[in-house]
């Protein structure tokens, strides 16, 4: 069954990040030059996704704008000739069709995904997080939706990470089954290294079975009195296998300030029309002649 659908959860308060985020979603925030959760839905499209689910929450209604069509912007760039911009701007027009579900309480990124069950329906989709970026970009998400339909179970994001980072993640007890892919037979949320059953993290992709919804529904609050995602996979992994996908290449974090700068010194670096000065400022900068 085609995957049509994509959740991305957008409804967090962005503490990690205030004061800037008292008034501007942290989603919001620019990422060399477009803001971080344009580059989510733009993995979606890439990967043939047709309607994106966004949950927001209150005072987020800065994304809602940036994706809406700006009819009087898009009429001042094209009688100023500003071809260029007015390109930039209409692309945004052109993504795939966006819907908007209010998160009405942050119960974590379970209950997030469960807010979004009326528009999912009975059929598979996919889960971003929008602050976790890849080099690979929308390959990760190709390879995860070929896992899925070779498999026919539900797959998430995996990277191996250093002991000192496994308290942070969501681990899983791996049975390997092809290249780069995982049977998962356990998950362990944010468990101390010493009892960690695998340097295997999950990261912020998932392709999800409908089924999901349910064992949400029965998840008791979990790590931090939220409803853990990892906690509903476990239930879940009951009745039906569910896969893991290591992913290959450099992965960014930009949910903390200084992955937030990281991803944008590293993807700054890449970009045909910064990345060669902004690497003679770095090297200078690094030199102390700056």
């Amino acid at each position: 069954m085609k995957v049509r659908k994509a959740v991305i959860p957008a409804a967090g308060w962005g503490t990690r990040f205030l004061p800037i985020t008292k008034s501007v979603p942290k989603e919001i925030l620019p990422l060399v030059d477009k803001p971080i959760i344009q580059y989510a839905v733009e993995e979606c499209a890439a990967c043939g996704i047709e309607l994106i689910i966004i949950i927001t929450s209150q005072g987020k209604a800065a994304i809602e704008d940036y994706f809406d069509k700006s009819v009087g912007l898009e009429h001042i760039l094209e009688q100023r000739g500003k071809e260029d911009l007015l390109a930039k701007i209409s692309h945004l027009s052109n993504l795939p069709n966006i819907c908007f579900v209010h998160q009405k309480e942050l119960l974590g990124l379970g209950h997030a995904v469960l807010s979004s069950k009326d528009v999912v329906g009975k059929e598979p989709f996919v889960v971003i997080l929008p602050d976790d970026l890849f080099e690979q970009r929308e390959l990760v998400l190709k390879e995860m939706l070929n896992t899925f339909e070779q498999y026919n179970g539900s797959v998430v994001a995996l990277k191996k990470v250093e002991p000192d980072e496994i308290s942070r993640y969501g681990i899983i007890k791996p049975k390997k089954v092809a290249k780069n892919v995982y049977q998962i037979m356990d998950f362990v949320e944010k468990p101390e290294p010493s009892q960690a059953p695998s340097n295997l993290a999950i990261m912020g992709r998932y392709v999800l079975t409908p089924e999901i919804f349910e064992e949400l529904e029965s998840t008791d609050f979990g790590v931090g009195g939220e409803i853990q995602i990892t906690d509903g996979l476990k239930r879940l992994l009951r009745k039906q296998a569910i896969f893991g996908y290591e992913i290959e290449g450099d992965y960014y974090d930009a949910g903390t300030i200084l992955g937030w700068i990281k991803a944008t010194m590293a993807m700054g670096l890449k970009h045909p029309e910064i990345g060669p000065e902004l690497k003679d400022y770095l090297s200078h900068l690094v030199r102390g002649k700056v």
